[in-house]
């Protein structure tokens, strides 16, 4: 396991932009996260604008030149934007095309007709951790919140064995998967492998889900034994179209990318020769970029025209799928120039300093911090940059799996206890008519599973690997 021993974690460190000495970065490294802190929880600003602020602050309190300080966030952000950008566009395309096209609802509907009794809850983490795949967060719970009210009502179902198991399956996407936000900052940010990520978050995410999804449903709905509310039984996505994609052709074009990206690490693992033709085909059609656009060009065919769509409104689909993410790359942006900043005040260095003489594995010290940063915010997407750019000099010493294992310690932090600073509480809280008690008892709980459980195997995986 890797430990935070000078000896393997030093690095050609960059020249800070401050002469500030270790206790004055500590203080300026926890001001500006309580700049942050406050101004997205006390005035509820956009975490954008929060995260801009925050960057501001943290040299200003560092005693970093204003002028430096702004030239480190704004590299940061842009470097960031080029990074994900264009995947995170790509990744709303296919999840759009899947949604509308009603290939969302193919699959629920199929593999439903296929569950019954007791393979309810398991069918319902399936089908939440496919769709997720491509899909944010937020999108998914408004895609598939009504398919858990008609299965827990027409079942007879208690909610919970049937809300939590999909709740579990797309959190567990949104914080340990690319080609979420996330774990693609987190990526970009520590300079780790897409496919060798992708590869140990599904090693990670396969029993996570399970513990947390059906396993802990059973409890759950002991605990909250609620029936679906009636009046938050939305009308199907799919419903106004006279026909839709073939169960077959939707999930093999929501599993391309994925396909292909693993194929790619496989073949970098086994072959490991750059001059070989295979691993030079591989290493381009698996590259993120190509793969997520090969999916979202066949999806244009599998999906859109298979519902019958025009070239008309294909076009208007691609347009409307690019508007609802400009928030979220701004945040992701600007979580970027935090980031940077954070490394040109030299923080990275402050850490090493400050740990040199603990014995705390380096994974668990990434955990630790995105933990903290999610409990105090709220948002799942600003503890991973935050934490990724706190421990991005940690990564400098590691290797490729060590380097994907602290991507995965870092996305199973941002998921720890969602509580009443977080949207996604009241989005779960008010789509289920429950309580703030039994919303704590069910979906906080649940989410803390997911971290608890997913830093567990991340541990695990780096004794072996």
């Amino acid at each position: 396991m890797t430990s935070l021993s000078v000896e393997v974690l030093a690095a050609d460190a960059v020249e800070p932009i401050t002469s500030a000495g270790n206790a004055q970065l500590g203080m300026a490294v926890l001001a500006g996260i309580a700049v942050i802190v406050l101004l997205i929880t006390k005035f509820k600003l956009h975490a954008f604008l929060a995260l801009t602020i925050g960057s501001l602050a943290l040299g200003a309190f560092a005693g970093a030149p204003l002028a430096a300080t702004i030239d480190s966030f704004t590299a940061g952000l842009g470097k960031t934007v080029a990074g994900v950008g264009v995947l995170i566009a790509l990744g709303a395309i296919l999840g759009k095309l899947l949604a509308d096209s009603g290939g969302a609802d193919q699959i629920v509907d199929t593999i439903l007709a296929r569950a019954s009794g007791r393979s309810m809850p398991w069918a319902m983490v399936l089908i939440a951790s496919v769709i997720g795949l491509p899909l944010f967060f937020e999108v998914g719970i408004v895609l598939l919140i009504p398919v858990v009210l008609l299965v827990a009502k027409r079942g007879n179902y208690s909610l919970m064995r049937i809300g939590i198991p999909a709740l579990a399956g797309l959190s567990v996407m949104h914080g340990l998967i690319p080609p979420h936000p996330g774990p693609l900052v987190a990526i970009d940010a520590l300079g780790a492998d897409l496919g060798v990520t992708l590869a140990l978050g599904v090693l990670v995410a396969v029993p996570t889900v399970i513990i947390a999804g059906p396993l802990f449903s059973r409890y759950a709905a002991r605990w909250v034994d609620i029936p679906a509310p009636e009046n938050m039984i939305p009308a199907r996505p799919s419903e106004d179209l006279e026909k839709r994609p073939g169960f077959a052709a939707t999930v093999a074009t929501v599993l391309l990318p994925v396909v292909l990206m693993l194929v790619k690490a496989l073949v970098d693992i086994v072959v490991d020769n750059p001059d070989n033709a295979v691993q030079k085909v591989t290493d381009v059609i698996g590259s993120p970029l190509i793969a997520l656009l090969a999916a979202v060009i066949v999806g244009l065919f599998t999906l859109g025209r298979a519902a019958g769509f025009t070239k008309e409104r294909l076009s208007s689909t691609v347009e409307k799928s690019l508007a609802p993410i400009a928030g979220v790359l701004m945040i992701v942006g600007a979580g970027g120039g935090f980031k940077q900043t954070l490394i040109d005040v030299g923080v990275g260095q402050m850490i090493l300093d400050f740990s040199k003489n603990w014995s705390i594995p380096a994974l668990l010290l990434a955990w630790l911090i995105a933990v903290a940063i999610r409990l105090a915010t709220g948002s799942a997407t600003v503890a991973t940059i935050s934490a990724a750019g706190l421990v991005a000099p940690l990564a400098e010493g590691m290797g490729t799996s060590e380097t994907a294992l602290l991507v995965l310690a870092i996305g199973a932090g941002s998921l720890f206890f969602s509580h009443v600073n977080d949207a996604g509480f009241w989005l779960v809280k008010e789509y289920f008519g429950m309580s703030v008690g039994q919303t704590i008892k069910t979906w906080s709980v649940m989410e803390t599973i997911i971290s608890v459980v997913g830093i567990v195997f991340v541990l695990l995986l780096s004794l072996v690997l």
